[in-house]
This record gives structure tokens, C-alpha cells and sequence, in this order.
């Protein structure tokens, strides 16, 4: 399959505001396209304007919710070169996601050469002020205008790219959780380890009912008897138990994120003891009142490394580390934010350079 890029005029190139920039609300001037048939494969392989689509109202994705994504970012470096972090993984990561709702696999390598050649075009899209960065939304979509419950055998895969903001505009604080006891994410056998769409729809609930009362986002617990820790809304969650790293087992309900997976090799690699268990939501809370729990944190592509603070529970807050952001979770962060902004080495060869 080959790539076919379309010329935009002059006239039909946006302004370039990248002072003031919030999450997911700015786009590039393109986006890349490529569709499947059945019988036909992977076809039309394009970059072209960023457009809206004309689907059937009829489309299964609507009816169905066949429909996964992923998010990673570029990170600027110096003249006009620009630096993805772990791309690949993210491919090998939709197709994990794509195998579990019945789509056919996409070429990684082909899909990550196309990413290459859309940013080489949008270059100038990537913000360089400090911790800016060029998020990029890979989406797969069955889209036969068919009401039948089954998969689909035709499919829409694109690509689009938002420049993004510091994700901590005022400063490196720690997050307000919410541990939810009654609604569930996910359980054992079902979707909890992919990027499908319904997994963030089935989270809006708790996740507004924890906004109105003044948390930041929700702590999931297990669905068959709400004791274990799993992961937040959009973070893998860690905890500092007397100097240790635990974080909770992938078991197939808690999706494997890539900077989780990151955040482990980076601590083993700095003499952090790194700890895959079941953790049970009692064991934190009486751990944060004895202090042997000393700090908390969550890891994921928007925020990196996002510090907790409080942990409410039960109708009742629990303090971590007085509140404050823990020195391992602002070793961390540092560090790995150091490698994907290349101040310091990738000796990981997690970084790929477009020129």
C-alpha cells in the first residue's frame, strides 16, 4: 500500500496559535486516513485536510461501539527535529485492542512511517514552550452502515494531532482522588486491558459525580468485590509502601500503559525496588494513616507522572505526605520527562527522531 499525501493550498492552512493551549481542543492542518474491506484489506492510504467525515447513520460503531484508540505525544527537540516516545508500542498496543473487537491487525510499521511523514508535514504545529508537546490520536472504527450485531467488514482508521499545553499549568501538584465503591471499570475477561471506547464511556458517571464533589478523578477498584486497587480514569496508579514501588498486577482488567511499563524500567534502573502485586484498597488506607504508605502517584501519556495527594474514601479524605508532591514520584517524573524531552540520555532507545 503506498501513501498518497493531497496538497493543501495556502488559503486552507489555520492560524498557528500556540501560546495558550488546552488539551484535545486545537487540531493540525491534516490527518491521515486509510480504510478496510473485507476481502479488499487495508486501502486508501492518504494524508489530507483535517475534515469532517460523512458516515451512515447507520454506522455500527455508533450502534455497537466497535471502537478503539490510542494517545501518545511528540515532544520538540532542538532546530526543527521532533521526538516520539515509544510509537511502536502504541501500534502493537491498538492491535491487541483491534484483536479483542473482532478488526483486523494494521500494519505497524506502515502506520508509524505514515505518523513520521504526517509530523514531518505538521512540524511547525509542534509547540516548544516549556512542557509542550504534540498529541496524536491514532482512532479505529467499523463503520459498514449495516444494524446488525456483529463485526463489521468495513473500517475507518485515521490519525489526528492537537498541540497540547503543560499538563501542570500551575506548577507540579498533587491530584485529588476519589476511590469509587460502587461503580466498576472493568472486570477479568472483559475489555479493561485494550484502549476500547466504551471503557471511557461506562467511566463518565463516576467520574462527574467525583468532579461535583471536588475531586479530580476516580480510583477504580475490582469489580467482583470492590477491595483491590486498579487503576484511575486515565493513570496506572503506584504507591511508595516504606520505600518501595507497588503498583497492581495486570490481570486483565487494568490496561498495560505504556508509561506505567516505563515508569517501572526507568525505578529499576535508579535502584527503585519495584513491586507487581494485588493491593488491597484497605492495605493503602491504613498504610496512609500509619504513614508506611508514603506517597502515591498515577502514570499515563497526558500527565506522565501525576502526584496524589489526597485519597477520599468512605466520606473521608486521607492525607499523603501531608499533601505535598513525594521525592520519588518528583525523581521519577524528572527523569522521565528528561528523556522525552532529551536533556538527558535515552539509554532505553525509547526515543525515535524525526528529522
Amino acid at each position: 500500500m503506498e501513501l498518497r499525501i493531497e496538497e493543501l493550498n495556502e488559503s486552507e492552512l489555520k492560524e498557528k496559535r500556540l501560546d495558550d493551549l488546552s488539551f484535545g481542543v486545537h487540531f493540525t492542518d491534516r490527518m491521515f486516513v486509510m480504510e478496510y474491506d473485507r476481502g479488499k484489506g487495508w486501502h486508501s492510504a492518504r494524508i489530507t485536510k483535517f475534515q469532517n467525515f460523512s458516515l451512515s447513520p447507520a454506522t455500527m460503531a455508533f450502534h455497537y461501539g466497535q471502537a478503539a484508540f490510542e494517545g501518545l505525544k511528540a515532544y520538540p527537540r532542538e532546530g526543527s527535529k521532533v521526538a516520539l516516545f515509544r510509537p511502536e508500542e502504541n501500534f502493537r498496543r491498538m492491535n491487541v485492542s483491534a484483536d479483542r473487537l473482532c478488526m483486523p491487525p494494521i500494519d505497524e510499521d506502515f502506520v508509524l512511517r505514515c505518523l513520521e511523514e504526517l509530523i514531518r508535514l505538521e512540524r511547525d504545529w509542534v509547540p516548544r514552550g516549556e512542557g509542550q508537546s504534540l498529541y496524536i490520536r491514532p482512532t479505529y472504527m467499523g463503520v459498514d452502515p449495516i444494524i446488525r450485531v456483529r463485526a463489521s467488514d468495513k473500517y475507518l482508521f485515521f490519525i489526528i494531532l492537537s498541540p497540547v499545553g503543560a499538563y501542570f499549568k500551575n506548577g507540579f501538584s498533587a491530584a485529588r482522588i476519589l476511590v469509587e465503591t460502587e461503580y466498576s471499570r472493568a472486570s477479568q475477561g472483559g475489555t479493561g486491558y485494550t484502549k476500547f471506547c466504551g471503557n471511557y464511556g461506562a467511566s463518565l458517571k463516576a467520574g462527574q459525580a467525583a468532579q461535583v464533589n471536588g475531586y479530580d478523578q476516580v480510583l477504580w477498584l475490582d469489580a467482583c468485590g470492590h477491595k483491590y486497587v486498579e487503576e484511575v480514569g486515565s493513570m496506572n496508579i503506584f504507591f511508595v509502601i516504606d520505600g518501595k514501588l507497588v503498583t497492581p498486577k495486570l490481570q486483565g482488567s487494568i490496561l498495560p500503559g505504556i508509561t506505567r511499563e516505563s515508569t517501572i524500567i526507568l525505578a529499576r534502573d535508579l535502584g527503585y525496588e519495584v513491586i507487581e502485586r494485588q493491593i488491597e484498597i484497605e492495605e493503602v488506607i491504613e498504610g496512609i494513616e500509619s504513614g508506611n504508605v508514603q506517597e502515591v502517584f498515577g502514570t499515563g501519556t497526558a500527565c506522565v507522572i501525576s502526584p496524589v495527594g489526597t485519597l477520599g474514601y468512605r466520606g473521608k479524605d486521607y492525607i499523603v505526605n501531608g499533601g505535598q508532591v513525594g521525592e520519588i514520584t518528583q525523581h521519577l517524573y524528572k527523569e522521565l520527562t528528561s528523556i522525552q524531552y532529551g536533556t538527558t540520555e535515552d539509554r532505553f532507545g525509547w526515543i525515535r527522531i524525526i528529522e
